[in-house]
């Protein structure tokens, strides 16, 4: 890592001279912030930033500035789950693969802080860096304000799926760089589930070879019917469930991932 305010030995000595009343979640939170300052020292955060950016702007402008258009963000946001598949593995492979490859991990796992802890807490350094790169869609919320009058309910609904898309995505990349020290590898894995999640389970879904019965659970687990009720204003509690129990399925395999390389 490049220099920054907190770094590894400064969270060993940070927990070593903490009060004995310290909580685990502000040990996490002090990962999440170590995490999210690194990212923003690395140059493939920005190049991923400008890509985003420059791709969403122009899917608006396709979408939604055009003559007859409604003034929301359904299809556009539709689209960007899609783009996920490849811009969320970009932001998650660093987050354990780096420490792995410079042998840094040590200095976490013999903290005193728990292997939960530091999986969580990538993860939520990974989160608020996917907060940041949402920001140009709130842009584009204020823009339809001024030229026209949006339905705010379907955005809003929308941006949430969003972000419980991004968390499970995120999910997906920490514990996999949990398994390896190659970036790359740890790239074009996640890229492979994510891809699997959206565009595998779609096609299998409609090939008549498949019975109608994994063809309903293959529909089930598509994260693009998952996300299609957020982006038509609706909160289903099965949509919920599903982010909400993946991400905490994946971050459980993280941990596990984890603590496996302490009996190495």
């Amino acid at each position: 890592y490049p220099p920054i305010a907190v770094d590894h030995t400064g969270i060993i000595k940070a927990k070593a001279t903490a009060r004995p009343n310290s909580t685990s979640m502000s040990q996490t939170l002090t990962i999440a912030k170590r995490e999210l300052s690194a990212l923003f020292f690395s140059p493939i955060a920005y190049l991923v930033l400008g890509i985003f950016t420059f791709i969403v702007s122009t899917l608006l402008l396709l979408t939604q500035f055009s003559p007859g258009f409604p003034a929301e963000i359904r299809e556009e946001l539709t689209w960007i789950v899609r783009l996920l598949m490849f811009v969320a593995p970009a932001i998650s492979m660093r987050l354990l693969s780096e420490e792995l490859k410079e042998g840094t991990i040590e200095l976490l796992m013999t903290a005193p802080i728990s292997d939960a802890q530091v999986v969580v807490g990538k993860w939520l350094g990974a989160i608020c860096f996917f907060g940041v790169l949402m920001s140009p869609i709130l842009v584009q919320v204020v823009v339809l304000e001024i030229k026209a009058n949006p339905d705010y309910g379907p955005i809003f609904t929308g941006l949430l799926g969003l972000l419980l898309v991004g968390g499970l995505y995120m999910a997906i990349g920490t514990c996999i760089s949990a398994m390896t020290d190659s970036q790359l590898i740890s790239y074009l894995i996640t890229a492979l589930i994510t891809g699997g999640l959206t565009i595998g389970m779609y096609i299998l879904s409609v090939v008549q070879w498949v019975p109608n019965s994994i063809k309903n659970v293959l529909y089930y687990i598509n994260v693009d019917q998952q996300f299609d009720g957020f982006s038509k204003g609706l909160i289903d509690v099965r949509n919920l469930l599903f982010f909400v129990s993946g991400i905490i399925l994946f971050l459980f395999l993280g941990v596990k991932m984890l603590e496996s390389r302490r009996w190495r």
